[in-house]
């Protein structure tokens, strides 16, 4: 090692210098590296083929990627999909051929943020990945199932990364505390809420943590020679919790946000919409869902609810934030609170049934379109000159009979009270 590549070393972030370089160093994601794993006997036999390693930031992609390189005694190389395009990879493709040809060694092309690439971009890969020209493995936050092109993806293994868990992002943190590469120097100290703090505030990303720790590090005085790190400079180094969401995390708080809605625990639905716009999740999207569910799960049952979730959505509309998230709260509350009823969708549906199916649904001749007096020729009743109501066919003929609101037994919709005719349908139809 020359002296230039020494001091860019000892100058490179806290999290660079403590990169594991081999399986035994690494830490976490247990399912894909742990003894007996696919993976680690891939690596152990040399047979690794392409694949693609997603997760979250901070958790291992990267630094497996080369590790698995070094443990296979392969080329590695390193690109990023934001930066370089086709012909950046056409080059490695190239060089890995004539590498191939003259050692007889394997290139691994890692590709960072594999996800921004197009679909033209991503194929210019594929005959080298099938040939075995190069072993691709591609690094991304997203769900490449969803992010990325079929074909890439049906020629690789997908791998998931976890979150780093509580133990494993502490264990980071003494590791680096007494690693020569890391901060054995400096003689530091640091208290156990202070490690808590570190820990819970990096939303499970190593590098995150390092980064923070780092800082309180280089930043505090020393105090009989040694660098005392406690809660308050771990607070003053660190930004909050690192709260992030992709693709799958997302859709999976919405999906429990709306159930808890339709589950009426007020908690749950509060926690899940507090969580989504805490990591950045447009409140107005929360809203929307809200007004749905309003009607879905809520309905007739209390129809004041959808009053309460429009006027919810108003709210964010006209004040923006965070003054407007106290009425969207509100209206979580509310709905979740509300007694539940689904015949409104439910009768929205089964008439879609019937509108798809329905041979002949001509309308009814004393329904169509026609002045005052066509229409007492053509028997039309007026409802008002009977009282408001009278029984006659608006269906057409085809599905006279069909019923498709029935009122629940919860809140004000128990109070609804069908004509007979519609009762006597409802009992018909059960009994087929």
């Amino acid at each position: 090692m020359d002296i230039f590549t020494e001091n860019l070393q000892k100058t490179a972030p806290l999290a660079e210098r403590m990169r594991p370089t081999n399986l035994d160093e690494f830490v976490g994601q247990n399912h894909i590296v742990g003894k007996n794993s696919l993976l680690r006997r891939a690596i152990i036999a040399d047979r690794l083929g392409s694949c693609i390693f997603y997760g979250p930031p901070g958790t291992g992609k990267t630094t497996l990627a080369s590790i698995i390189a070094q443990s296979t005694n392969s080329y590695f190389t390193a690109l990023n999909a934001v930066s370089s395009g086709v012909a950046d990879v056409k080059k490695v493709i190239e060089q890995a051929k004539r590498e191939k040809e003259i050692s007889g060694k394997q290139t691994f092309l890692l590709l960072d943020e594999c996800h921004r690439w197009n679909k033209a971009q991503s194929d210019c890969m594929l005959e080298a990945i099938e040939k075995g020209w190069i072993i691709f493995i591609g690094s991304t936050t997203e769900n490449p199932y969803t992010s990325m092109t079929r074909a890439i993806v049906s020629r690789c293994r997908i791998f998931k990364f976890n979150p780093l868990t509580k133990q494993d992002i502490t264990s980071v943190l003494l590791s680096a505390l007494s690693s020569e590469k890391g901060l054995a120097d400096f003689n530091a100290v640091v208290d156990q809420d202070a490690l808590e703090h570190f820990v819970l505030t990096c939303g499970g990303d190593a590098r995150v943590a390092l980064g923070a720790l780092e800082l309180a590090v280089l930043s505090t005085s020393p105090t009989n020679g040694k660098i005392i790190i406690s809660k308050q400079i771990a607070k003053e180094c660190t930004m909050g919790r690192v709260i992030s969401l992709d693709s799958d995390l997302y859709y999976d708080m919405l999906s429990a946000f709306c159930k808890s809605l339709r589950g009426s625990d007020a908690d749950a639905a509060v926690y899940w919409s507090r969580r989504l716009i805490k990591a950045g999740c447009d409140p107005l999207l929360i809203a929307r869902r809200l007004v749905a569910h309003a009607s879905e799960d809520v309905g007739l049952a209390n129809s004041q609810a959808l009053v309460v979730a429009i006027s919810a959505l108003t709210a964010i509309e006209k004040m923006g934030i965070p003054e407007g998230l106290i009425p969207l709260t509100h209206a979580i509350i509310y709905v979740c609170m509300s007694p539940k009823s689904n015949s409104v969708i439910t009768a929205m549906h089964l008439a879609d049934e019937d509108v798809e199916t329905t041979y002949n649904d001509a309308v009814p001749d004393h329904l169509k379109n026609t002045n005052y007096l066509n229409e007492k020729r053509a028997k039309y009743k007026y409802p008002h000159d009977f009282g408001g109501y009278v029984e006659q066919q608006y269906l057409p003929t085809e599905i006279k009979d069909h019923v498709y609101y029935v009122p629940s037994c919860n809140g004000s919709e128990k109070s609804i009270v069908l004509p007979d005719k519609k009762l006597q349908n409802i009992d018909k139809n059960n009994k087929k």
